[in-house]
């Protein structure tokens, strides 16, 4: 990274286009495999990077998958269904969100939550935004309680 993009790198909206992106690539992963560095090449070549959080793309990107039975076992026992009766682009932005609301305690919860729905909204169903929101807000009440106590404050 050249010092002319450090100041993008570090700004919400890259992060936001980082998770963006790692949609995408989670959604490649989960239908077809492969492998994740090859996934993760693929989305770098063929996007313009400079305004991308890169290290915090490549850390969902491999992160996620690194602890995916975790982040399932806290979405199934939050969900109504089997997980595999969600859209693909609904676990992958639930696996998102799970992971930063339990590995990513820099990031507020409020704003986990937000860019899961933001992301449902715009890759997911119709409407199933509201579902993502309700299994984040759950999983923040279970991992984030401290932090919900102080906002209530």
């Amino acid at each position: 990274m050249s010092a002319s993009n450090a100041p993008n790198k570090s700004r919400p909206s890259a992060r936001k286009k980082a998770r963006r992106l790692a949609v995408q690539a989670l959604y490649q992963w989960q239908v077809a495999g492969g492998n994740l560095t090859a996934i993760e090449r693929q989305f770098l070549e063929n996007n313009d990077t400079r305004k991308i959080d890169t290290d915090y793309f490549h850390e969902l990107l491999h992160k996620i998958p690194s602890v995916v039975d975790t982040l399932d076992e806290k979405i199934d026992a939050l969900i109504d269904r089997k997980k595999e009766e969600l859209g693909v682009v609904e676990l992958a932005v639930l696996r998102i969100g799970a992971y930063e609301l339990m590995h990513r305690v820099d990031i507020p919860y409020r704003v986990v939550i937000n860019e899961g729905v933001e992301l449902t909204k715009m890759f997911g169903a119709e409407e199933s935004f509201r579902y993502i929101n309700g299994v984040l807000d759950k999983i923040a009440k279970q991992t984030r309680q401290a932090e919900r106590s102080e906002k209530k404050s």
